[in-house]
């Protein structure tokens, strides 16, 4: 199982140097994949979570690219109806075959409704704006002779049923984000049941889970993956590993902003992190 990190792009401190920083940490420490996250119109709804600056995603990874050479480059998730699907194909095409095939274009459907309005896109038919979307972008790869698209692995995020089944029909993964171990282990099991249902392959499971330690144990009932002690941390890798997932993201953006001025702490955490990754790829 690989192990990917999703690097915030947004909130007071993010700069150029520190999204640098972010990524040679990332990719120094042994990690294979390097996500970043999409919003454009940093509209109440959105900056109440995630502030400005907000980098946005194609240009960020695409500079990202150049201080980088091994670890995989995605996003987590990019909003589909967002962006014209044919600007999207083209974008992504291109930062693919710049960065040596490197994309992972991790894809949902959305939730902000305001920036929704500010962008002019109707939020009630998000889901179905996504689906018209994702085929037309995969029409456009088909179509287009002049890059190497057909390597790009799309990633459908969405914890819900539509969401299953939307990876199931359109794309390559399944990308649950931030969740417990237990909601995990039996929505894997649906999964494969949706696609029974509709006489298509299970596709991978490549979850996004949270990243916190914590001095003392975390017991309880709603504990996310991947908070707690460093002994949790990994258990509910060992655990995700079990399932079959073949990649995991960490998410290391738990709500406080002073954490992104001063990631030593996550640091340190994905860094016991890969040691115990090592130590396992070494058994």
């Amino acid at each position: 199982m690989q192990i990917g990190v999703n690097v915030p792009n947004f909130g007071p401190g993010t700069d150029p140097d520190m999204l640098r920083q972010w990524a040679q940490t990332v990719e120094g420490l042994g990690f294979d994949l390097l996500m970043v996250s999409d919003h454009i119109a940093i509209t109440p709804d959105v900056a109440e979570q995630y502030p400005a600056p907000f980098y946005e995603p194609f240009t960020t990874l695409s500079w990202l690219a150049g201080v980088t050479r091994r670890v995989r480059l995605g996003t987590t998730v990019l909003i589909v109806g967002y962006r014209h699907p044919l600007l999207t194909a083209r974008m992504a095409a291109n930062l693919n075959r710049l960065s040596g095939g490197r994309l992972v274009l991790g894809v949902g459907v959305g939730w902000a409704r305001q920036e929704f309005e500010a962008l002019g896109v109707p939020f009630r038919r998000r889901g179905a704006l996504t689906d018209e979307y994702l085929h037309a972008m995969r029409e456009a790869w088909r179509d287009t002779d002049d890059y190497d698209t057909a390597a790009i692995p799309i990633w459908v995020g969405g914890n819900s049923d539509a969401g299953m089944r939307r990876a199931v029909l359109l794309g390559d993964a399944w990308h649950p984000l931030r969740c417990t171990p237990e909601w995990l282990a039996e929505a894997a099991g649906r999964l494969k049941v949706i696609a029974d249902e509709l006489d298509r392959p299970v596709p991978a499971l490549m979850p996004r889970i949270a990243l916190r330690e914590t001095p003392e144990p975390v017991t309880a009932p709603d504990r996310l993956a991947g908070v707690g002690t460093i002994d949790q941390i990994v258990a509910d890798l060992d655990r995700i590993r079990l399932l079959g997932a073949e990649t995991v993201v960490l998410d290391p953006f738990n709500g406080d902003l002073t954490e992104i001025r001063q990631p030593e702490r996550a640091w340190r955490t994905l860094a016991a992190v890969a040691a115990y990754h090592r130590s396992q790829e070494d058994r």
